[in-house]
């Protein structure tokens, strides 16, 4: 404890107008966390007092981020206005690190108020990068639109904030550090907690740790192929998959985490995710999986290759969901999956009875189902998925249901996979991505293409491509009403469903930090033919999405950025 009170401050400020929270949070390029003045400083101070000071005095923060630049030089600002701001108590992961799903696990164990959360998940990382700061709520999932909305208000209006600004807080040593304050009773304590071990806590109680560490290392294992991109996931899997389940270490790549994700896009997906994709070609590995950068997304591959869109992978899991022990104990109270997910969750819910929930994109709608006891297992196309053991969607969760079904079944990843085809039918699913398009374009674009779907004339229209016709059997700019507390979110994202199941649907994404994203998902629906090449199944259906929205001539983009 230092000798003397540390000062607390009152600092003037000016307020910025781009602070609006996206689905995640609030980003932007690294510089102008850098450059603007207090940039950071209004964010934070704008998030403490979106909460009431009686819920503010003296409580607990957890505060941790994916290692990316500038993010011990933010959690210095964070806990030093934390302090300031009457907050009683920080726990912080070691070094600063803390992955997404662990955060939400220690909100949770240590009954936070909150948790605030230096990442831009898996966007790129380094000084030229992205940096981002996520407000995670008590029950440990991102904050609902009520409360984004309402931090953004305030940093519209923002004229001054506080900060310790003689705090310092050593990372490096696990253990607790007090501060006395100023004008504070009590001392201000901070908590340098081991990143891993209570979210492998978590897990040990959810999987049966024992079958995995057979499948990984026992004498009949399968070899696996795991990369965390050199985002925060690296020493869980280390700790947890090589140390604790017995894979052997150089199964786990690119586990350091670095500053810049060593200059790569830390983005779970076949065309990022480059060192995993061609080092399972071969067929020397059974079964291959990826992270992002805050390890809440995921990527699942089978043998050579063969890849799990997110949408079957959901599906898949949820279709053997019983392979895992936790679910046998807690049995399953609902099924969702965000609107532009494929429908193929949808076929498992309707097969087993169970409940399904089409939620905009966004884990937080997740979690108030989960909160209310409606949800147990969930995810989204963009390589998300999760269960209702925390709030957020949980990359190594993910990984270990994949593994179970793998233990409980004894079959190759591919022919799971089939399978599910021959039972369900199969979606193939795509989605292209138009990034950096001039935003006034996108919305008139998007403004246009709403009035077309909307005429009363454009339901029962037929497309034709080639020998393929589509007919238009509903279209509307997505709507959800949430079934736990009425809350109604509007204009989430442009919906054509085709008679056969087929849809086409297009969006404005909220998570980058230049510009607008156009995000078109082709969603094709076959009961019969399950082993065409994707490109000629979602060929007929992507040039009617591009035909209907006009959108090359509109954006003037000849083709979209990223296809996944």
């Amino acid at each position: 404890m230092e000798n003397s009170p540390l000062q607390v401050l009152t600092v003037p400020t000016a307020p910025y107008p781009d602070q609006r929270p996206g689905t995640s949070g609030l980003r932007k390029k690294v510089y102008v966390f850098q450059s603007r003045r207090n940039y950071l400083h209004n964010f934070i101070q704008s998030i403490f007092s979106s909460i009431d000071l009686r819920d503010r005095q003296g409580s607990t923060m957890v505060v941790g981020g994916d290692g990316r630049f500038f993010n011990p030089a933010a959690i210095e600002v964070i806990v030093q206005m934390a302090a300031a701001n009457g907050v009683g108590r920080m726990i912080i992961g070691h070094h600063g690190i803390l992955s997404t799903p662990a955060i939400s696990c220690l909100i949770r164990k240590y009954k936070a108020i909150g948790g605030i959360v230096p990442t831009a998940s898996h966007n790129p990382g380094g000084p030229d990068g992205d940096f981002g700061i996520k407000f995670n709520t008590a029950n440990g999932g991102p904050a609902k639109e009520a409360v984004t909305s309402k931090i953004f208000q305030i940093s519209r209006t923002i004229e001054e904030f506080a900060i310790c600004p003689g705090l310092r807080v050593d990372l490096t040593t696990l253990g607790k550090q007090m501060f006395d304050l100023e004008n504070k009773f009590k001392p201000f304590t901070v908590e340098i907690v081991d990143s891993v071990e209570s979210y492998a806590n978590l897990l040990r109680n959810i999987f049966d740790f024992a079958a995995l560490k057979e499948l990984l290392s026992g004498k009949n294992h399968i070899k696996i192929r795991i990369d965390a991109m050199h985002g925060v996931a690296g020493p869980y899997v280390r700790r947890i998959m090589c140390e604790e389940l017995g894979c052997p270490v150089n199964s786990a790549i690119n586990c350091v985490p670095l500053e810049d994700f060593g200059g790569q896009h830390p983005d779970p997906n076949p065309m990022y995710a480059t060192d995993l994709v061609d080092s399972m070609k071969d067929g020397q590995y059974d079964f291959g999986a990826a992270f992002d950068g805050d390890g809440d997304r995921n990527m699942i591959l089978g043998k050579r290759g063969f890849f799990v869109t997110p949408s079957d992978s959901v599906a898949v899991i949820a279709d053997n969901i019983f392979c895992i022990p936790y679910f046998q104990h807690t049995g399953v109270r609902g099924f969702a999956r965000s609107m532009p997910t494929s429908a193929a969750l949808d076929r498992v819910a309707k097969a087993t009875k169970i409940e399904l929930y089409e939620t905009p994109t966004g884990w937080k709608f997740f979690g108030n189902l989960m909160d209310a006891g409606m949800l147990s297992l969930c995810g989204e196309e963009s390589f998300g998925t999760g269960g209702d053991h925390i709030r957020e969607k949980d990359g190594l969760w993910a990984v270990l249901a994949w593994l179970s079904i793998l233990a409980t079944r004894k079959q190759s990843v591919e022919d799971i996979l089939k399978d599910h085809w021959l039972k369900y039918g199969r979606n193939y699913f795509t989605r292209y991505d138009y990034e950096n398009v001039d935003i006034d374009a996108a919305c008139e674009m998007m403004e246009d293409l709403e009035i077309m779907i909307s005429d009363k004339s454009f339901v029962k229209q037929r497309f034709a491509v080639e020998d393929k016709i589509y007919q238009v059997e509903k279209a509307d700019n997505f709507e959800y009403t949430d079934p736990v507390d009425s809350t109604i979110s509007r204009n989430q994202g442009l919906r054509i469903i085709f008679s056969d199941g087929s849809r086409i649907i297009y969006r404005l994404s909220g998570t980058g930090s230049d510009g607008a994203t156009v995000r078109i998902y082709i969603d094709s629906y076959e009961k019969d033919r399950h082993n065409l090449a994707y490109h000629v199944m979602l060929a007929p259906l992507a040039t009617i999405a591009l035909k209907i929205s006009q959108l090359h001539h509109r954006t003037g983009r000849s083709g979209p950025s990223l296809i996944t």
